[in-house]
């Protein structure tokens, strides 16, 4: 099989799962217990039954759920739509964007400190073997991959605003709310410094487990021998020969992680009150509110088929030997 005729087939299944994804995130929130006209409305707050009648039908909760909501909803998101958001009354796209920026800041810069680190670590952890350096790093990643976020995170923040008198919550002080960030960005670097580390503690241990358990199996290859009696000096054989082969298992954990990512996101951002996707996310849950719900998980369900198909995309030049098979 060629890369053309490999790529194309992932493409296709990429397809194919987001088409049961889509169908999962319309059925997968109507399942959820509870009336959403009145978890929108308040629960303390009386309202007569015709006018919870016509909210529903306005919300078009009046019609069956299969088919009328169902077609109806698919041919909204055909065209673009997400639809309007019952709890703040705005188009679904364009809170999901204002959200967006600030997860994806937060994101990537705690992916982009994880992967670094737990690369050079694990490398540098499995070239070690049995070594004092080697149970070091292996009882660190141990230890930070069970933490619980939530909990990291509560200890960072108390001791990062207790020690270092770093903010406690939010992503800007209120008189720089609303002001460009090129303005700003001081005061948003200072906000982000505690969720990004707590991101990348949770992430670290991970990355490093797995490159040095890569890089251990990378070594014991007889081209490593080879390598070795050619005359290459260590860091030669790791450079060129090590790193590049023990890659492909984090290419697919940061493929599989950016679903988990997200979810570690919503922990951190309800600890630190950060304003981004996982915390919208939790608010609309507590709400009901589908439009939103739906548009979030979408746009997440897509992140992460996207990655999926990117990680195969890369396996093809990292591994020849993948588009055969």
């Amino acid at each position: 099989m060629n890369r053309r005729d490999y790529l194309l087939r992932k493409v296709v299944i990429a397809l194919i799962t987001l088409a049961v994804v889509v169908t999962l995130d319309f059925l997968l929130f109507r399942v959820l217990p509870g009336d959403p006209v009145r978890a929108v409305i308040g629960r303390n707050v009386r309202i007569s039954k015709e006018s919870q009648d016509a909210l529903r039908a306005q919300f078009g909760l009046d019609k069956p759920v299969f088919p009328d909501q169902f077609f109806a909803t698919l041919g909204q998101w055909a065209k673009g739509n997400l639809g309007i958001s019952w709890s703040l009354r705005r188009p679904v796209s364009d809170i999901l964007t204002t959200k967006l920026g600030n997860t994806l800041l937060l994101v990537t810069l705690g992916q982009t400190f994880s992967i670094a680190l737990g690369i050079a670590l694990g490398l540098f952890a499995g070239w070690k073997r049995k070594t004092a350096v080697d149970v070091g790093s292996l009882t660190f990643s141990l230890v930070t991959w069970a933490i619980p976020t939530f909990w990291l995170g509560i200890i960072l923040l108390a001791a990062g605003s207790t020690w270092l008198g770093l903010p406690t919550g939010g992503t800007v002080q209120p008189e720089n709310i609303g002001k460009p960030l090129w303005e700003v960005w001081p005061d948003v670097a200072v906000h982000l410094v505690l969720p990004t580390l707590t991101f990348t503690v949770v992430y670290l241990g991970e990355y490093m487990l797995i490159m040095r358990s890569s890089v251990l199996e990378v070594l014991s290859e007889d081209y490593i021998l080879t390598a070795k009696a050619k005359g290459l000096s260590h860091w030669q054989v790791l450079r060129r020969h090590a790193l590049k082969n023990a890659m492909l298992p984090i290419v697919t954990l940061v493929a599989l992680n950016l679903g988990f990512t997200v979810a570690g996101a919503i922990y951190i951002e309800t600890v630190f009150s950060y304003d981004g996707l996982g915390k919208l996310f939790q608010e609309a849950l507590d709400k009901q509110d589908f439009p939103l719900l739906q548009g979030a998980f979408l746009l997440l369900a897509v992140a992460v088929i996207g990655a999926n198909l990117l990680a195969d995309i890369i396996y093809t030049y990292l591994d020849p030997r993948v588009k055969a098979t």
